[in-house]
């Protein structure tokens, strides 16, 4: 298996406090929960592995969470060279962010990057970092909380034996994190902010979304982020949150207004709650940006922390360096040139290639994303990136050509080996969950979607999917609970999904099938000519134009899935490549079709074999008659 991949299980761990091996080349530390690839040597990389442990363990003590789940993994890379690192990082117009570190989310990965030629890089990243652990362990919530405790938690300092945290995190002007909807844009204390503007109204503040015109204004923006935080300093120095939870609760699952949720929640009008903040700030203004007077706790652990240190290949290095260059716009064209180059021979780097197939995907170059997954599994097929990335690749191309998922056995069996190595992977059990309903098992599919939801509870194209999953095993009233719930969201293509989807509920439980959304054109009759004529064997161009196609497109096959459990009697092969399979259940034959057994998805054996007799069997299929239908899939045991 390539490098960088998160470890589940540390043993042979080494101290802190041991000998570097080395001074030169690159390492690969891996924590609990963080791998980080640095040429700055074995000490740096310990306390950046070290930092990034504390840190988030931090977290998850604000949230009241004894245990975090990382439902996306993180791969940190950490560069000594400060011209290294301006090479690679975002840009600010066309010169590097000054910021020393930045975060490039991902659906396969999240990537940290950080300069160690500054002190304390690792808090430049503090910010995104709340966004990302609240993502796999809050439920979903309002705008102001979760940047309220992203800034809150961005000033965050931690040493060996102690930790800092409540002060003005004194956001910098240019954004040091890869996704904008993540980054702190003022440029001057949050508590400056505060004391030299007008408030905004409490209701105002708690109803605000991102994605309205307001919140584009600079101005708005910053004091939305700089009242957001103050809030969250308020709650969580008065030990509030359980009282959050209720709140969100009446607000977001009961639908309550503000106005009664605060009430009810807190005991306090908007406007006593808004005099109760402005108060608590300013009795704290003076404390807030004396750095002595803030407040300080012993740190979750110090340089005891088990980590495991090894050596990293340059080619595989410069891969990741590529890989992370390729994912921003700003630096793609080199970071694939890069990337290619390791791919060639003689160096022919599997980092490489599965980080090209990956980029292809994205580009919806599936042919080239085809060629460099075939090459990072010749080089090493029992990788689980390379079976993840299969998985990814399949299901983007299906989606992109509205075809059916090919190759839906090795999908699945892909998806389950990437479980087994990661078990807390979330779009692994999105896929294996959609895969599932592709083949008819509607039961086995909610329980990997809800899973998948339970990892990342606030990722709604999860839980949209987990409607299309009921609606497929006729589950109508929870289908419905959370379409109604979803019409609402603050995501725009989820919101207009989820209303399409409720509109077209009562004709499918009526009828079995989608309605016919857009209405049919209308038949044009050609226009009249004067006098034209033409022989028996000519068309005027007007007449080709408006003639109808002599054969209409095959209607989609609305079937439902059907699954049994008998045995085989016999395999009838003699119009090869259809075959027709015969099982017995239950007392009763059932002959089975399928057009090409050469296609059909088989589990528990190679190939599909016309010589089976007396074999246990599951299948999946289609009813055509009361003793017939066509075979979905087939599994022997």
């Amino acid at each position: 298996m390539g490098i960088f991949a998160i470890s589940l299980a540390l043993s042979g761990a080494m101290l802190a406090d041991q000998k570097p091996a080395t001074k030169e080349g690159w390492l690969e530390i891996h924590s609990a929960h963080f791998s980080v690839v640095t040429d700055g040597g074995e000490k740096k990389g310990r306390e950046v592995a070290l930092r990034l442990e504390q840190m988030r363990a931090v977290f998850g003590q604000l949230i009241m969470r004894d245990k975090l789940k990382m439902p996306v993994p993180v791969q940190v890379l950490a560069l000594k060279n400060d011209n290294d690192y301006a090479g690679l990082c975002p840009l600010a117009g066309s010169r590097p962010t000054n910021a020393p570190g930045f975060f490039l989310p991902g659906e396969d990965r999240n990537l940290i990057v950080l300069n160690l030629s500054t002190d304390e890089p690792w808090r430049a990243v503090a910010h995104p970092m709340a966004h990302m652990l609240l993502d796999g362990n809050y439920p979903p919530t309002q705008a102001w909380f979760d940047e309220g405790l992203a800034d809150y938690f961005s000033s965050i300092r931690v040493d060996n034996k102690t930790v800092e945290i409540g002060g003005d995190p004194g956001v910098p002007s240019q954004a040091p994190a890869g996704n904008a909807s993540q980054a702190r844009t003022s440029s001057r204390p949050l508590s400056e902010l505060l004391s030299s503007a007008a408030w905004l109204d409490m209701h105002e503040l708690l109803t605000m979304r991102l994605d309205t015109p307001e919140h584009r204004e600079d101005a708005h923006r910053e004091l939305f982020s700089a009242e957001s935080w103050i809030v969250m300093h308020y709650l969580l120095a008065n030990d509030m949150l359980p009282k959050i939870g209720t709140y969100f609760e009446l607000v977001q699952n009961q639908r309550m207004p503000v106005t009664q949720a605060l009430q009810q929640a807190f005991g306090m009008t908007p406007e006593q709650f808004k005099k109760a903040v402005v108060d608590y700030f300013q009795s704290l203004k003076t404390t807030l940006t004396a750095q002595d007077q803030i407040s300080h706790a012993p740190a979750p652990f110090g340089p005891e922390l088990a980590l495991v240190v090894k050596k990293v290949s340059d080619d595989d290095a410069h891969a990741l360096v590529g890989d992370v260059m390729a994912r921003q716009p700003d630096h793609s064209e080199q970071g694939m040139r890069d990337l290619q180059s390791l791919a060639q021979d003689p160096t022919d780097n599997e980092v490489a290639h599965r980080a090209l197939a990956y980029a292809y995907i994205e580009k919806q170059d599936f042919k080239q994303a085809d060629d460099e997954l075939a090459q990072a599994a010749e080089s090493d097929p029992n990788d689980p990136w390379v079976h993840f990335y299969f998985a990814v690749f399949k299901f983007r191309k299906a989606k992109a050509s509205s075809q059916v998922l090919e190759s839906l056995a090795n999908v699945q069996q892909g998806l389950k080996t990437v479980i087994d190595w990661n078990p807390e992977l979330a779009e692994a059990y999105h896929l294996l969950g959609l895969a599932e309903l592709e083949g008819g098992g509607t039961h086995a599919a909610t329980d990997t979607m809800r899973t998948a939801i339970q990892l990342s509870p606030r990722k709604e194209s999860y839980v949209l999917d987990l409607a299309d999953i009921y609606v497929a095993g006729k589950n109508w009233d929870k289908a419905q609970a959370i379409l109604e719930r979803l019409k609402g969201s603050a995501d725009p293509q989820i919101a207009s999904s989820a209303r399409k989807k409720l509109e077209d509920l009562p004709f499918l439980k009526q009828y079995g099938i989608e309605p016919q959304r857009a209405a049919q054109p209308q038949k044009k009759e050609p226009p009249k000519r004067a006098e034209a004529k033409t022989s028996d064997n000519e068309k005027t161009d007007v007449e080709s134009e408006n003639e109808e196609p002599k054969t209409k497109p095959r209607a989609p096959d609305r079937r439902r899935v059907q699954y049994l459990k008998g045995k085989i009697v016999s395999v009838d092969c003699s119009q090869a490549p259809a075959a027709t399979v015969t099982v017995s259940s239950g007392g009763s034959i059932l002959k089975l079709h399928t057009a090409d057994y050469k296609a059909l998805v088989v589990i528990g054996a190679d190939e599909f074999s016309c010589e089976w007799r007396n074999r246990a069997t599951s299948v999946n299929y289609k009813a055509s008659g009361r003793s017939e239908g066509d075979l979905v899939s087939l599994e022997v045991q």
